[in-house]
């Protein structure tokens, strides 16, 4: 059996090259050079290559170099003007990570190298890739139709394109379930799981060291994910594990509270007993909401406010759900959600979470 791959040097390519050798392949990966601001993942990608060469299994690899062509695409990922997002891993922040074609472009090269082994080996070939669900809110070239339509122009555009066929089996899976995949094929294959994925890079905006930074959204993702199946990632980050774990976990719940309307726990927020003097501002869009001096203990159990600021406008809106009519309350500059609004005997109470409001002192 043939399969011509994309390597990346990242955790779902890695899994999906450690998938197709358990599962008796013989493959040849194709590495791309296109600017990229992570480039490390290609030496990580060697990496593991030579560690399978040293247990005894054969994968051929070749690196393509699309710098030239791609540099002129408009992206986080190869600008240095654009600043990588941080936080979590979600559709509008990390619309600045798309490339512009990249997978259209990297099918076509896999496409014309497996039609190539086709009739030099006269044998089928799958083209495998490691997209998943998780990728395709955010990157529209990550989706099963994308695939689908972009396979049938090349069949229409190739002699002998019924040995060819796309091979995506993640593209209803997830960072954990790809995880868990590989435990179980590199025990099938035994090597190593924790050095097949320390030889791997997530992270969009790792250090001049190649570390980590833990905290672009392809980061958070992959945290939480090695969190989900209850082991350490063993990838080297700019800090400890506990630290880069916890700012995953705060990033998640950022999310769920300010863009999915949740509420955290009572009495566990930072700003719950906070009183130092200073400005709180939306922990999303910066803008301040509320000064210290209207701050006070509700008993609540999360941050009380008297008043808002003048200038944070924030937006009201009646909210029906659970049974109750109460006031939500949101910022007018990025419509996060921030909490509700209660009138009470002694006057307005802004109950609002911790997890939506950073706080600068005086």
């Amino acid at each position: 059996m043939r399969a011509v791959m994309a390597l990346s040097g990242g955790m779902d390519s890695s899994a999906l090259l450690c998938r197709l050798l358990a599962d008796g392949y013989k493959v040849s990966c194709i590495s791309y050079d296109y600017g990229q601001k992570h480039v490390v993942e290609i030496d990580r990608a060697k990496a593991n290559i030579d560690y399978l060469a040293d247990s005894g299994i054969s994968v051929e690899h070749r690196v393509v170099d699309l710098s030239g062509a791609m540099g002129i695409f408009n992206s986080a990922l190869t600008n240095k003007d654009i600043k990588v997002p941080e936080g979590h891993y979600e559709e509008e922040q990390m619309k600045a990570t798309v490339v512009p074609n990249r997978n259209a472009i990297f099918s076509s090269i896999l496409y014309g190298y497996g039609l190539s082994i086709a009739t030099q080996e006269d044998s089928d070939v799958i083209i495998a890739l490691g997209v998943h669900s998780g990728d395709h809110a955010i990157y529209p070239d990550c989706r099963p139709e994308f695939y689908q339509s972009i396979g049938e122009s090349f069949a229409i555009g190739n002699w002998d394109s019924e040995r060819i066929s796309f091979h995506l089996p993640y593209i209803d899976g997830n960072k954990e379930t790809i995880l868990r995949d590989a435990l179980t094929s590199c025990k099938e294959l035994n090597i190593d799981f924790d050095t097949i994925f320390r030889n791997t890079n997530t992270s969009y905006n790792p250090d001049d060291k190649g570390r980590s930074s833990g905290t672009s959204g392809a980061d958070v993702e992959r945290i939480l994910a090695f969190h989900a199946i209850g082991r350490e990632d063993p990838v080297e980050y700019v800090s400890s594990w506990n630290e880069v774990l916890q700012g995953a976990l705060k990033a998640q719940l950022r999310f769920h509270v300010m863009k999915q309307n949740g509420t955290e726990r009572p009495f566990t927020g930072e700003f719950d007993k906070h009183f130092e003097d200073g400005i709180y501002s939306c922990a999303d869009c910066g803008i301040a909401l509320f000064n210290s001096e209207s701050k006070f203990d509700s008993g609540c159990g999360w941050p009380a406010f008297s008043e808002e600021l003048d200038n944070a406008n924030i937006e009201q809106l009646i909210d029906t759900n659970h049974g109750m009519k109460r006031i939500e309350v949101r910022c007018s500059n990025c419509d996060s959600h921030l909490g509700h609004l209660f009138h009470e005997a002694r006057g307005p109470r802004y109950c609002i979470n911790s997890i939506c409001l950073d706080f600068q002192g005086e």
